[in-house]
């Protein structure tokens, strides 16, 4: 494992520096490094290590919401208001739709199989598009309408919302029953982890007023905190809906709220830990990806990402409507909202494993829209920010 360990940090550091040479995204270069390593290729890598791959991805987006709540102003957030909602699950659905027109006539399959694979293609990914917004708003840009609060706050909710909705599709499938509770609990499982974390973070702001003791141990504590919101969201699965991804943003905005010295001296430690979190985070992405799939069914998987991807873009630009947003503004909503990894490489898989007739193209299309969106949604905020937001 720690050999495995070496290759992923310095191959990963390497092609991630050579991609930002070319001008192009750092994660590109690691996806790639992780497909170079993967059992599908070189297969160089220890399989305990891509056993615990999963934890691995989601230690990392732990640290990457941490960030998100510790630099979110939630003054911002209520500025921008009804989009901020919107923005949470309307786009989502616009997706689930275009696949739903679009793959049954691409491939074989049925509705609800077409919905399953919406699903999956569904949640775009807080792992390339957080730390984007953090240095949007570092730098200033964006804030007089507060696009990267309201970036932030839509793709860190859209992910819980995809993933009940493939939780409905996927049981359907299997000849479960959906109820309308199942869709009650979206709703329910955002405001109890908003809740439990915005508890939490007051909790931890007193205690950390009167005790005094280093920064990397308040980090220490935030982040095996945050590990036992996921464990309680997993223990109370079946019994009360609850999101601990969301609780964990909820507490950094509720640290930064209440002490916002320590909030920023915190968001300064949680960068630096980025730092090996995102190598190890788009590598284990990379790990996932069979290109031989991709290969057989390139064409007709491209099709339905990029149909699919053009018809969310026109859900953003729907949220959007009656704003006082710019036209400019919209666009960059519009393609900052396009990426797509962590949930894909997450999930992609399942219905293959549940033995769903649809599951070889459903890994197919997940596979192939990392590859295509992840670096296109990198690129496109990376090269327009300057020019399509006003900054201070």
């Amino acid at each position: 494992m720690l050999t495995s360990l070496a290759l992923i940090f310095l191959l990963g550091l390497l092609l991630g520096k050579v991609f930002n040479k070319l001008k192009l995204p750092s994660l590109l270069g690691m996806i790639i490094t992780g497909i170079i390593l993967s059992p599908y290729a070189l297969n160089l890598l220890d399989s305990s290590l891509l056993n615990i791959s999963a934890d691995l991805r989601q230690l990392a987006l732990v640290i990457i919401l941490t960030r998100a709540g510790l630099s979110l102003d939630i003054s911002d957030l209520k500025r921008v208001g009804r989009p901020a909602i919107l923005m949470c699950f309307v786009p989502a659905c616009f997706e689930i739709l275009g696949v739903i027109l679009i793959a049954p006539r691409v491939f074989t399959l049925s509705v609800l199989e077409a919905a399953i694979m919406g699903s999956v293609l569904a949640a775009v990914s807080p792992a390339v598009i957080v730390p984007r917004m953090i240095k949007l708003i570092d730098e200033g840009y964006g804030k007089e309408h507060s696009i990267p609060q309201l970036i932030l706050a839509g793709a860190s909710v859209d992910d819980v919302f995809v993933i009940v909705m493939f939780t409905a599709f996927t049981s359907l499938a299997l000849g479960g029953k959906v109820s309308a509770m199942n869709f009650i609990e979206i709703p329910i499982s955002i405001i109890l982890g908003i809740a439990l974390g915005i508890i939490t973070g007051i909790i931890l702001v007193k205690f950390f007023k009167t005790f005094h003791m280093r920064d990397s141990v308040k980090l220490l504590i935030i982040l095996s905190i945050s590990f036992l919101l996921i464990e309680l969201e997993n223990q109370l699965k079946g019994f009360i809906p609850l999101s601990g991804l969301i609780g964990i943003m909820a507490m950094g905005i509720a640290i930064k709220q209440r002490y916002e010295i320590l909030g920023k001296r915190l968001s300064s430690k949680y960068n630096k830990l980025w730092v090996g979190a995102e190598v190890l985070l788009f590598v284990l992405v990379g790990a996932t990806v069979d290109l031989s799939y991709a290969l057989k069914t390139g064409f007709s998987a491209i099709i339905v990402v990029i149909g699919a991807l053009i018809i969310r873009m026109i859900g953003v630009f729907v949220c959007l409507l009656k704003t006082k947003i710019t036209i400019k503004e919209r666009i960059f909503c519009m393609l900052a909202y396009t990426p797509k990894a962590t949930v894909q490489a997450a999930i992609g898989s399942i219905p293959l494993s549940m033995g769903l007739a649809c599951g070889q193209q459903v890994l197919t299309v997940a596979v192939l829209s990392i590859l295509i969106t992840a670096p296109f949604g990198a690129i496109c905020v990376d090269k327009s920010y300057k020019r399509l937001l006003v900054g201070d």
